[in-house]
């Protein structure tokens, strides 16, 4: 006879740190959740809590127009097969049906269909409307990708005049907040309420710029000027990643954004406009040198 006492010992103890991880989990999800909106946090399973017009307009349209869609769906078809294995099977039914057409089932399945993808386009081709007409700009920032970091470039005629690259920050110079493979030793920053123009381009190979939180996702082409647009409606620290692969590093060329008051921008733009332009030539040197 075979001894279980020990399994049964193992799988209890195993279902009490699961149980225990979870607890944890949700707790810790929470905790983060409220730390900070521009990321994903532990036990998340829905999208990044938007933080802009267009962010919202696709959490409405993948929460409460595809979701119940596909949802519906499933449960028809998974319906349709247990009828069908019930109904069709050899011993409830030994004598098949020689049916071969059905003029209404076969209009029923090409015009349902139809009407289902003319409802799901019907806001899809509006949400692209509003990502690609772009409002009356208050900011424009350009964007360059480059193997593997970015570089932002503030113009001169809204306060800026200067760029600076943006780089993972190394893991010896980490500070207590700071996010593994996420924080960068340069983050762009913005004002909050302000409809900012982004204008994306590469340096080398396609890359992708995403920004989860505002709902941006753009391809930077080497020798093209992709635009894009967001306006953040909160205060805070927003992350995103490159989503194109891109070559060796691809995973470590993260996007941050600093969203600020109007006050904090002013008094950054000034700081900003000293800090790199002062650092011009080291931060060209360091480009031949990549």
């Amino acid at each position: 006879m075979i001894d279980l006492s020990g399994v049964t010992r193992a799988g209890r103890t195993v279902r009490n740190l699961l149980a225990g991880a979870a607890l944890a989990l949700a707790t810790s999800g929470a905790a983060w959740a409220e730390d900070v909106a521009g990321r994903a946090f532990p036990g998340q399973m829905s999208l990044i809590p938007g933080e802009s017009p267009i962010a919202h307009e696709i959490d409405f349209f993948h929460n409460d127009v595809l979701l119940p869609i596909i949802i519906i769906i499933s449960l028809f078809v998974l319906a349709l097969l247990i009828y069908v294995m019930v109904r069709f099977n050899e011993k409830a039914n030994p004598v098949p049906s020689r049916t071969t057409h059905h003029a209404l089932l076969e209009v029923a399945w090409t015009i349902v269909p139809v009407l289902i993808l003319v409802v799901i386009a019907v806001p899809s081709f509006r949400l692209l409307t509003h990502q690609l007409v772009l409002p009356k700009s208050d900011l424009t920032v350009k964007v360059t990708g480059k193997q593997w970091y970015w570089s932002y470039e503030y113009p001169k005629d809204q306060g800026g005049g200067f760029g600076f690259d943006s780089l993972l920050k190394d893991e010896k110079d980490m500070k207590p907040g700071d996010l593994r493979l996420l924080a960068v030793d340069n983050e762009a920053v913005v004002p909050v309420g302000k409809v900012v123009r982004v204008q994306v381009t590469a340096a080398d190979v396609i890359h992708s710029f995403v920004i989860q939180s505002f709902g941006v996702r753009i391809d930077a082409v080497p020798g093209r000027l992709n635009e894009t647009w967001f306006k953040a409606e909160r205060e805070g620290v927003y992350y995103g990643q490159c989503s194109k692969l891109c070559g060796k590093d691809h995973a470590f060329m993260p996007i941050v954004f600093r969203v600020v008051s109007e006050q904090q921008y002013a008094a950054w733009l000034a700081g900003a406009k000293k800090k790199f332009a002062a650092a011009g030539d080291t931060v060209k040197l360091a480009d031949a040198q990549r």
